[in-house]
């Protein structure tokens, strides 16, 4: 165990954990809170030097100074995905050395149970930063180290890490301890001590290219919203899992005693039922039975609605709550920093706030009281789609703790406002200055007509919405589609027209965009340096910069230049895409989609920055959701984080909120 005796600066830390609860489904939070969890083997390195297992399973134990460096916040701990490392030890330290735990909990907040982040480092978000894969085993392979993490990995940490089942062959245990398979145990032990050289190998490789001293505030803030988690009402949740399980069995009797069949639910029962009735269909999708509906009689109808409804998954959010609740009742772990490769902006783990569906009923208060009381009769009574109810239920099971209230605050059409004072289009910036609807000034704008929200010409804010929403990074007719033109009510022949309209609307935008992919290839096959609309591109050591208003770089990995589908030049690089890593073709409006997202995801971060003093538990997207006590003021939080910051003057910032008893969408 010895090491160098000179004071101890950094550790690089990896972990092996057994825990009886599911890591992947339930979270770092829900899983080290069990009783059953502990760490078996604890790999560490001082000062970046050699590695250290401790084999605590066996016996051995974790040197003092080792434990007394994890809660002084004067020594950095590094590891590979961190939190895990993080929120394990804290547990651990509490249960088995609590004289060396120390939390950074102010009064009133929920963080108490946690090592302070300030003191960690994250090699993964490291990696992220500069546009590598987010796993060990990915980044290693692209930066071609001479050390790899283990193959044998994942069946060791099946063999050790997790509960096994009780067969004749294993006298009935549950659990594969050291003595079970020694051989096995000892590939353990080098594996756990891989990982930390890989680890090691991974900072050495990307020491030429620090990450920004502001971004590892942004992480610890991250981490801290994380720590803190964010309330669920269980008795909802609970009841809106029975609820939902009583209603799927009242339809599937209710198409049973309409079709005669044994299996309603079956594609190829319901196909021949169907064509039994006069109607042929290739597929049963959502879309293709939506279509069916308003063409078929009264009673395939009435079945094809009820189909519809059986094939609504609106639990498996509750079933994401149930599982990651921890025993406090508030979910933890739910954001993941710089989880979106190209715009660094946050990404979501296991309930995933950021697709939660929309509410729209007006009486939302009322459904949500019989599902909090489980009141399933008057709920089949009072809504003829119980699925869409509980579905529309989700976001109000997310609940303050008792006494405070939510304010919720976001951002308006942020990145339309970034986009336009990107590009200079003064007649976008005029639209926001005088605080009017972008949506009816686009519209207007491409129809040469007056638009107003709930006024004259009111039926073309949706095309300016659409358009809007499609256009504004090169989209063209095929990005129409794909945000529901037609479903909409557009026709066909309205959408090139639409584009056209939209381009001659925003002509600065336009060439912002080729002004962009200009910057890109002259910087590439020059390898040098470019800049236009205040963004510098820059190539260098096989990698893309581009340096954002904020300080903050997007980085691309081994741009050339390349001929795409169509025979033209193009950019391509190397990237994460669809979970694989491989080479991504780019051009210049799609630059400008990463810088735009990149720069929203720069001023929410400013914004949590400058509100970190409230309890935040949650953000999506360019809104926040805040636990505050009953005298804090809407008005007040929604002026603060609408102030611009001091690096991208001149831009013009609103946010709206409202406060609410219960997280819901207004």
């Amino acid at each position: 165990m010895a090491h160098s005796t000179s004071p101890i600066k950094e550790i690089g830390i990896d972990l092996e954990t057994f825990s009886d609860v599911d890591l992947k489904k339930c979270g770092v939070y829900r899983y080290a809170e069990s009783p059953a969890f502990e760490i078996l083997l604890f790999g560490y390195s001082v000062n970046n030097g050699p590695v250290s297992v401790v084999d605590i399973t066996s016996g051995e134990e974790v040197p003092n100074e080792i434990l007394s460096a994890l809660a002084d916040d004067s020594i950095t701990k590094w590891a590979y995905n961190a939190s895990f490392e993080r929120v394990c030890l804290s547990i651990w330290l509490r249960r088995n050395h609590p004289e060396y735990f120390s939390s950074y909990s102010i009064q009133g907040d929920t963080v108490g149970d946690y090592l302070d982040p300030s003191a960690w480092k994250c090699s993964r978000i490291w990696g992220a930063y500069l546009g590598l894969p987010l796993s060990l085993e990915g980044i290693g392979a692209v930066l071609q180290l001479s050390d790899q993490k283990m193959q044998e990995g994942k069946d060791l940490i099946r063999y050790f890490c997790t509960p096994c089942k009780p067969t004749k062959a294993n006298g009935g245990r549950t659990r594969n301890l050291p003595e079970h398979a020694p051989e096995k145990w000892r590939t353990f032990k080098n594996y756990n001590q891989r990982d930390v050289e890989v680890e090691l190998r991974v900072k050495e490789r990307l020491a030429s290219y620090p990450v920004p001293d502001f971004i590892w505030d942004e992480y610890h803030l991250d981490q801290e919203i994380n720590d803190r988690g964010i309330g669920v009402d269980m008795q909802l949740v609970c009841n809106a899992i029975d609820i939902d399980a009583n209603t799927k069995n009242s339809l599937l009797t209710k198409m049973q005693a309409k079709t005669g069949l044994g299996n309603p639910n079956s594609v190829s029962q319901m196909k021949e039922w169907l064509s039994d009735n006069g109607i042929e269909t290739e597929s049963l999708d959502k879309k293709a039975v939506k279509a069916i509906i308003p063409e078929a009689d009264d009673h395939v109808s009435e079945v094809l609605q009820y189909r519809q409804q059986l094939a609504k998954s609106s639990v498996s959010k509750y079933k994401a709550m149930q599982n990651m609740v921890c025993a406090d009742g508030r979910a933890r772990g739910c954001f993941m920093f710089y989880g979106a490769n190209r715009s660094g902006r946050w990404a979501g783990r296991g309930i995933q706030l950021q697709n939660l569906p929309q509410n729209h009923m007006d009486d939302l208060s009322e459904a949500r009281d019989l599902v909090h009381d489980g009141n399933f009769e008057a709920l089949d009574l009072l809504y003829e789609n119980v699925p869409n109810v509980l579905s529309e239920l989700i976001r109000t099971a997310f609940v303050p703790k008792p006494g405070y209230k939510y304010i919720v605050a976001d951002f308006s059409a942020i990145e339309a406002r970034v986009l336009s004072f990107l590009a200079r289009e003064e007649w976008r910036i005029e639209v926001f200055r005088d605080g009017k609807d972008i949506y009816c000034a686009s519209a207007s704008q491409m129809f040469k007509v007056p638009v107003e929200k709930h006024g004259i010409n009111s039926h073309l804010r949706q095309k300016g919405k659409i358009a809007e929403l499609a256009l504004g990074y090169g989209g063209s007719v095929g990005a129409l589609k794909a945000m529901g033109a037609l479903e909409m009510g557009l026709e066909e022949d309205e959408l090139q027209p639409l584009v056209d309209s939209w381009r001659a609307a925003n002509p600065n935008i336009t060439s912002f965009w080729w002004a962009v992919d200009a910057a890109v290839k002259k910087a590439i096959t020059g390898k040098t340096t470019t800049e236009t609309h205040g963004l510098e591109f820059r190539f260098q050591s096989g990698m893309l910069f581009i340096t954002l208003p904020s300080g903050r770089c997007l980085s691309y990995v081994k741009p050339r230049m390349g001929l795409n589908k169509f025979g033209s030049e193009s950019v391509t690089y190397e990237g994460t895409q669809a979970g694989k890593w491989t080479r991504i073709e780019s051009y210049g409006p799609k630059f400008v989609e990463n810088i735009t997202q990149a720069i929203s995801r720069d001023i929410l971060a400013y914004a949590m920055q400058t509100l970190s003093h409230c309890f935040i538990v949650g953000h999506v997207h360019d809104e926040l959701i805040i636990e505050a006590s009953p005298n804090v003021s809407l008005d007040a939080i929604c002026e603060q984080m609408g102030r611009t910051p001091p690096w991208i003057e001149g831009l013009l910032l609103r946010a709206d909120g409202y406060e609410c008893p219960f997280y819901q969408k207004q």
